[in-house]
C-alpha cells in the first residue's frame, strides 16, 4: 500500500539496501540475515534491516576501541569536538522533516509532533552538549601528606573520557534517546556503538549518515541493528566496552546492571516509571485536566515518565475525570503521517495486546472504564482510556502499562496524596497541580522521584538532569550530570 505524505527522500531511505555502520563502512550482517520492520499504522512490512550477529557487534566495538585508542579522534581539541557537534545539529536541522517522517514510520507517532518535539529537542540537546565540550575542567589541590613533611608536591585532578560507550535505546523516542547518549559521549571524546531498539532503527541509521557527513572519524560512531537478545546481549558482554548506557524496561535494565557489575563496566540506566499527577483543590481544574490528559496520552502513553496515575482531591474528582474523558473521546486516531491525527498506533501488535490486557484486568476486577477501553486495526491502536474505581494495590496502579491508559483515584488531603504517590516501586517523575506555593514546596521534597513538575508534566530541558529514584534507574541523562557519567576522574600527585 502506498504511504501518504512521504518526502521522496524518506521513500528512498526506507528502500535503501539493508546496511549498518561499522568502522565508517556500510555493511551487511556477517551472515547476511535481515529482519523486517513493520509500519505500526498498518501492520505491513515497511523494509528490512541487517540482523547483527555477535561477530558484527564485536567488529563494531573493536572499531570504536581503535578509534578511541589510536586515531586522530583522541587528539581532537575541545573546540573541534564542539564544532563537530554543532555541525551534526545543523545537518539534523536541515533534514528535520525527513527525520520526523522516519520517526513516525519507526513507531507510529505523529510526524508533525515528532518534528517539533523529538527532532527539535535532539538538535537543542546536541547544541547544549557542544558547549560543554570546551568547559570540562579538572582542579588543582593543595595536599598535606603528613608522613612526608619536608617534601613539596604539585597535585591536580583530571577529568578524562571514559572510553568506548555501548548505548542501547528504547523504541518510544529512538532519535532523542540516541542523542541523549551520543551528545555527552562525543563532547567528552568517547566513541560509541549504538544498538537501537529492534523495532525502531530507522532514525539511528539516518543519524549515522549525518555523523559521517559532519566529518567524524571512522569508528567514532557505529550502529548495529538487530535483536536485543543477540546484538544487545553481545554489546553488554563485550569486555572492550568501558561504559554501558541503557534506556528501556526495568527488567532488562536489571540484567544489564548485573552483567556490568561482573566486569565493573560503568553503567547508566534510565528505566521504567509510573508517574503520579496530583491535582490539589486550589488548582485551575480545566488547566489541570488538560495537562493530565497530555501527560498520559502524549506519544500514545509510551513515555517512561507518563502521568499514568492521577490523584485528584475528592471534591473535584468526578469533574476532572469527566473533562479528561471528553478530551480523550475527541482525539483523532490514525496514521501519524496525517498531520490532523492527534494519536497514532502503539509500536507493535505485542504492545497492543499487552496494553489491552491491562484494560481487561481492570474490567475483570470491577473497575469502571470511564472512556476508551477498546482496540482496533489495521495497525496497532488502543483508544485513550481512563479507568476509575481501582484499588491502590491493583496492578493497574502498581505496574507500568506503557500505553494510553490512565488510572484515576481520589484523595482526601495532602498526606493522603503523598502516601499514594510514593506507593510505587518507581520514582521517575511526578507533577503537582496547585497555585498554593507553600503546599507545593512542602510536597516537593517528600515526593520520591527524579523530577517534579509543577503545573506541567514531562517538561524536559537539556540543562536539567533526568533520571529516577528506586526502580526507575541509576544515574542521570542531560545537564552537566551527563558529562560526569561519561568521564573518569584521575588524581595526579607529583613530588617536586
Amino acid at each position: 500500500m502506498p504511504l501518504p505524505y512521504l518526502l521522496p527522500a524518506t521513500s528512498a531511505f526506507i528502500q535503501r539496501a539493508p546496511r549498518m555502520l561499522i568502522g565508517g563502512a556500510w555493511v551487511e550482517a556477517a551472515d547476511g540475515q535481515t529482519m523486517p520492520l513493520h509500519n505500526p499504522a498498518t501492520g505491513e512490512v515497511l523494509c528490512v534491516v541487517p540482523m547483527a550477529t555477535p561477530e558484527d557487534v564485536d567488529r563494531a566495538v573493536l572499531a570504536a576501541r581503535q578509534a578511541f585508542d589510536d586515531s586522530a579522534w583522541t587528539r581532537t581539541r575541545p573546540r573541534e569536538r564542539q564544532n563537530l557537534l554543532w555541525k551534526l545539529a545543523d545537518l539534523m536541522e536541515r533534514d528535520a522533516e525527513l527525520l520526523a517522517q522516519l520517526e513516525c514510520l519507526n513507531n507510529g507517532k505523529s510526524a508533525a509532533v515528532a518534528q517539533v518535539m523529538d527532532v527539535q529537542l535532539s538538535i537543542d540537546f546536541l547544541r547544549y552538549m557542544a558547549g560543554w565540550a570546551t568547559k570540562i575542567e579538572g582542579s588543582s589541590v593543595e595536599v598535606s601528606l603528613p608522613l612526608m613533611p619536608n617534601d613539596q608536591f604539585h597535585s591536580f585532578i583530571r577529568r578524562e573520557a571514559v572510553g568506548v560507550v555501548g548505548a542501547i535505546v528504547a523504541w518510544n523516542f529512538p532519535l532523542l534517546l540516541a542523542c541523549w547518549k551520543l551528545g555527552p559521549a562525543l563532547a567528552t571524546g568517547c566513541t560509541v556503538v549504538l544498538k537501537p531498539a529492534d523495532e525502531t532503527p530507522l532514525t539511528a541509521l539516518k543519524l549515522a549518515k549525518l555523523v559521517l557527513e559532519a566529518g567524524y572519524p571512522e569508528g567514532v560512531f557505529n550502529v548495529v541493528t538487530g535483536t536485543g537478545i543477540t546484538a544487545g546481549s553481545a554489546l553488554t558482554h563485550n569486555p572492550l566496552v568501558d561504559k554501558l548506557t541503557f534506556t528501556g524496561s526495568t527488567a532488562v535494565g536489571k540484567q544489564i546492571g548485573k552483567i556490568a557489575m561482573e566486569s565493573m563496566t560503568r553503567v547508566t540506566l534510565e528505566l521504567g516509571g509510573k508517574s503520579p499527577t496530583i491535582v490539589m483543590a486550589d488548582a485551575d481544574m480545566k488547566t489541570a485536566a488538560t495537562g493530565a490528559a497530555s501527560a498520559i496520552f502524549f506519544n500514545q502513553g509510551q513515555v517512561c515518565c507518563a502521568g499514568s496515575r492521577l490523584y485528584v482531591q475528592r471534591k473535584h474528582f468526578d469533574n476532572v475525570v469527566a473533562d479528561i474523558a471528553d478530551i480523550a473521546n475527541a482525539m483523532k486516531l490514525g496514521n501519524g503521517l496525517d498531520p490532523s491525527v492527534e494519536m497514532g498506533p502503539l509500536i507493535s501488535a505485542r504492545q497492543q495486546e499487552r496494553v489491552y490486557g491491562y484494560i481487561e484486568k481492570g474490567r475483570e476486577s470491577g473497575a469502571t472504564i470511564a472512556c476508551g477501553g477498546e482496540q482496533f486495526g489495521p495497525g496497532f491502536f488502543v483508544k485513550p482510556t481512563v479507568i476509575v474505581d481501582v484499588d491502590q494495590k491493583h496492578s493497574l496502579v502498581q505496574e507500568e502499562i506503557f500505553g494510553p491508559v490512565l488510572v484515576a483515584i481520589p484523595f482526601d488531603d495532602e498526606a493522603d496524596a503523598l502516601r499514594m504517590a510514593n506507593d510505587s516501586p518507581y520514582g521517575l517523575g511526578a507533577s503537582i497541580w496547585s497555585n498554593d506555593l507553600a503546599a507545593v514546596h512542602r510536597m516537593i521534597p517528600r515526593i520520591k522521584s527524579g523530577s517534579v513538575w509543577v503545573n506541567c508534566h514531562s517538561a524536559l530541558d537539556p540543562a536539567l538532569p533526568f533520571g529516577g529514584y528506586k526502580m526507575s534507574g541509576v544515574g542521570r541523562e542531560m545537564g552537566y550530570a551527563a558529562i560526569e557519567h561519561y568521564t573518569e576522574l584521575k588524581s595526579v600527585l607529583i613530588k617536586l
